[in-house]
């Protein structure tokens, strides 16, 4: 008897799970990635003439339960429409009975291999109050993510910014899950979703989140961070929700102050920082002060000789 390879094995799990579009309009070119509840595919759409990103159940999953949470998904997003969340097209069954989705294709970079090319510190801190933003409209309308990370996050060429991935997302009006249910990726969870303390889990848990994201685009590679960008990190990341940025909103609103030149209010600025950010702020009038006041002292010394 002759057994089959590992390769081969993988090659027939992977003809087994390629969904039936038999009579649908899409056509699948390409496997883009997996997840733990179903398969992206890149796949054209033959009436609009345009490609798309197709999400399909995972043929292993296919029961009602998960098929439920793909919607759900697919409503979710449906229903945040901004410049920051990936745009839902189309949602139904397959000729094979399973649940999909198609939306936007997402063309970029992941946010954590965009940091990886050391754009500047600058260019990282407004990518990361777009997320902020997009996260806080979510809020706005209800909807917590709950599973934000690098990851999550798609950067584009031309600076667009996109937060991906709302399978675990909840809804205001969603009953909670039962107690004890643990939602989130480890690292970026906060400590409440990591007890399964459900009742907790709200905005300020993103805000955790966030926090997380924020510290790791400063630290890698380092990006010469300021105490100040430090100490807003830290009140994002406090283990006691009540601590941390009530909203997204704010949270950006922290980062907003930093470019401006401004102090984090998370942040007590001592002297000797004061005097430093005074000096940056006003380098120029400075530079242009001392420059007069030297031609001058110049101009005095050469006429009294």
């Amino acid at each position: 008897m002759r057994w089959l390879s590992d390769e081969a094995v993988a090659r027939l799990r992977l003809a087994g799970d390629r969904p039936d579009l038999t009579g649908t309009r899409y056509t699948i070119r390409e496997e883009l990635g997996r997840g733990g509840m179903g398969t992206v595919y890149l796949a054209d759409d033959s009436i609009l003439q345009r490609p798309v990103a197709l999400k399909v159940l995972s043929a292993e999953g296919s029961d009602g339960t998960s098929a439920e949470r793909l919607l759900q998904e697919a409503r979710v997003m449906a229903q945040l429409e901004h410049p920051g969340l990936v745009p839902v097209h189309d949602a139904g069954t397959l000729p094979d009975g399973r649940v999909f989705y198609a939306m936007k294709l997402v063309r970029g970079q992941r946010l954590d291999r965009y940091a990886s090319g050391q754009p500047s510190l600058a260019d990282r801190l407004a990518v990361f109050r777009k997320v902020c933003d997009a996260v806080a409209f979510a809020h706005a309308r209800g909807v917590v993510h709950r599973d934000l990370k690098p990851q999550n996050v798609m950067v584009g060429a031309f600076g667009e910014v996109l937060v991906l991935d709302w399978g675990v997302a909840r809804r205001a009006e969603d009953p909670p899950e039962p107690g004890g249910t643990i939602l989130g990726t480890l690292g970026y969870m906060s400590p409440e979703q990591a007890r399964g303390d459900v009742e907790r889990v709200d905005a300020r848990a993103d805000v955790f989140a966030l926090g997380k994201i924020l510290r790791g685009l400063l630290t890698t590679p380092p990006a010469g961070a300021s105490k100040a960008l430090s100490a807003v990190a830290d009140r994002a990341t406090s283990g006691a929700p009540e601590a941390r940025y009530p909203s997204a909103g704010e949270l950006s609103a922290e980062i907003g102050r930093f470019l401006d030149g401004d102090v984090p209010l998370a942040h007590r600025e001592g002297l000797s920082e004061r005097a430093a950010r005074f000096l940056r702020r006003y380098r120029v009038p400075i530079l242009l002060i001392l420059a007069y006041l030297v031609m001058r002292s110049l101009l005095i010394l050469l006429l009294h000789r």
